[in-house]
């Protein structure tokens, strides 16, 4: 049995971990635990990197029989945040996510004894959470029970290399292009309806920085109690 806390950066992402991820790979003896950062009344965005380092320490020192990873995404970080200039001036998704990932880790390395931060497994998702459920469009109409949206939501998705590539800047984030089409959209409980209905394989054969993420969750080996 494998243990993994996942610090998430508010209520849509927790309930996805919870609801979506956990059963899933809990029956691959995979058990993950959300917590989300800061107060329990963060609704998300604005993560800076020492309210983040104060709830990875603490995660890697009340439990060390378990690993520790993250979960928000890069536009909701604090301007301050380790590597966000680094990444600033990559092209590529998956080398922005890199330089952002390989400075947080830098920076917690110098306060965080180092057998703690091998239990660390960072990870920023250079999207917002609704870029992953524009993985199968139908499917997420479907959720919405906006069916006549599905070829909108395609249009959207066929704009783009893959689903991680939508939240191209601020303004234009997955979530404020649903609301465009569908006012009544509601971010946490119709995301992990639109997940669920969309399916975790769909996903992670949509969305490869995601998938990447949960296969290094999938290879951890379990700790000694």
């Amino acid at each position: 049995m494998t243990n993994a806390y996942i610090i998430c950066e508010g209520p849509t992402e927790v309930r996805f971990v919870k609801n979506v991820l956990a059963p899933s790979l809990g029956s691959r003896g995979l058990f993950l635990h959300p917590v989300t950062i800061g107060s329990q009344r963060n609704k998300g965005g604005n993560v800076t990197f020492d309210r983040l380092y104060r709830n990875i320490r603490t995660q890697l020192r009340n439990n060390r029989n378990s690993y520790c990873s993250t979960l928000f995404d890069y536009y909701g970080l604090d301007s301050n945040f380790p590597g966000l200039e680094q990444a600033s001036i990559k092209s590529i998704l998956c080398e922005k996510a890199k330089a952002i990932q390989d400075a947080m880790k830098y920076e917690l390395s110098r306060t965080i004894e180092s057998d703690l931060l091998q239990r660390f497994i960072p990870y920023v998702q250079m999207y917002e959470f609704e870029a992953l459920l524009f993985s199968d469009p139908d499917a997420l109409a479907e959720a919405m029970r906006r069916k006549e949206l599905s070829n909108q939501l395609a249009t959207i998705r066929g704009d783009f290399e893959t689903p991680e590539h939508i939240d191209n800047s601020p303004a234009s984030a997955p979530s404020k292009r649903i609301l465009e089409l569908a006012s009544g959209y509601e971010k946490p409980l119709m995301g992990e309806l639109a997940a669920k209905e969309i399916g975790l394989p769909k996903i992670r054969q949509a969305c490869p920085l995601f998938n990447a993420w949960l296969a290094k969750l999938e290879n951890l080996q379990p700790l000694p109690a």
